[in-house]
């Protein structure tokens, strides 16, 4: 990819699009029916953030995952969340070595690239906080020192409805690490009997090959950084964020940091579809699934049936945009 230019033209815009849509529809040789989906994890990668998703089991959540893996050539780590995980199982820590009468760190699976925390909300808030500072600044601190993570480094975890039994919701400040919440859904009828075909061969996602390699997903982050938002435009996202403040069924709105979020997945959505701008059409794209989750509602608004996704819905349909389109 061209990247000499400071500045993101069309030619990089159509590069980035198209290197895109072969990642994406390389995914989709495994995960059946889910293009929406796929482009929301995508983006999410794009917009160098951390993607949370929740859904009941088998719906394909750690499917999802390996197939990203192996289509950008990255290494996984896989840590299944349990109620007697400890921090230590997802840092890693320091091992006596009889042989140098020393310790040594020994690593654990948060040093990959992609890291699939499974069933996140299964383990305690405690374990749950060993997270946070790796997907906030990229490295971990044990033992008094700080270790670099890989770059790109992106946390995809799974959890299964707060509903479920054994389950403990996230802790708010970790909730907003995750750039996007999503679902993934059943799946209709045609790409079931898909999947009944062809996935109980052994191995099908290790016969996946890249189509992307690591060092193109940086360069891709770093074109995305690139697009243009416009002035009028970024007041737009302020009063996004203004109106989730003042929504009558919301305790805590949208942070700036929430904010900042909107306008990185906003320009990644611009870049896939090959734009070197932003439009109030990308913001719209990408609300739900970068504001729903860092929302709070009055205890009273829930006991009604209002839900975070109705709340950003009505946001959505009354804030004007400040502009009139081209």
């Amino acid at each position: 990819m061209n990247t000499n230019s400071g500045h993101f033209d069309e030619t990089q815009a159509y590069q980035l699009s198209a290197a895109f849509a072969a990642i994406r529809d390389n995914i989709q040789t495994i995960v059946r029916g889910k293009q929406a989906v796929v482009e929301k994890i995508l983006l999410c990668l794009l917009a160098g953030g951390h993607l949370l998703i929740e859904d009941v089991p088998g719906v394909g959540k750690t499917t999802l995952a390996k197939a990203l893996g192996a289509s950008i050539g990255a290494t996984i780590g896989r840590i299944q969340f349990t109620p007697d995980l400890l921090p230590a199982d997802v840092t890693g820590g320091s091992i006596w070595n009889r042989n140098t009468s020393s310790f040594e760190f020994r690593r654990g699976p948060i040093f990959t690239e992609l890291v699939l925390a499974d069933e996140i909300n299964r383990a305690s808030p405690k374990t749950q906080s060993a997270l946070l500072e790796a997907m906030a600044e990229t490295q971990v601190t044990v033992d008094g020192e700080t270790r670099p993570l890989p770059h790109p480094f992106m946390v995809l975890a799974t959890q299964n409805p707060i509903e479920q039994e054994g389950t403990y919701p996230l802790p708010e400040s970790q909730l907003d690490r995750f750039l996007m919440k999503i679902s993934v859904g059943y799946p209709d009828r045609v790409d079931e009997l898909a999947i009944l075909e062809t996935h109980e061969v052994d191995g099908i996602v290790s016969k996946l090959r890249p189509v992307a390699t690591l060092n193109d997903i940086t360069t891709m982050t770093a074109m995305v950084s690139r697009v243009h938002i416009a002035p009028e435009l970024r007041n737009y996202l302020i009063d996004l964020a203004g109106a989730t403040r003042r929504h009558p069924s919301v305790a805590v709105g949208m942070s700036p940091r929430a904010t900042l979020s909107l306008q990185r997945v906003s320009r990644a959505h611009a870049a896939s579809r090959g734009r070197t701008y932003v439009t109030d059409d990308d913001v719209k794209a990408v609300a739900q699934a970068v504001i729903s989750h860092r929302l709070i509602l009055r205890p009273e608004a829930t006991l009604s049936g209002t839900n975070a996704a109705s709340v950003v819905a009505d946001i959505l349909r009354s804030v004007p945009v400040p502009y009139d389109r081209v």
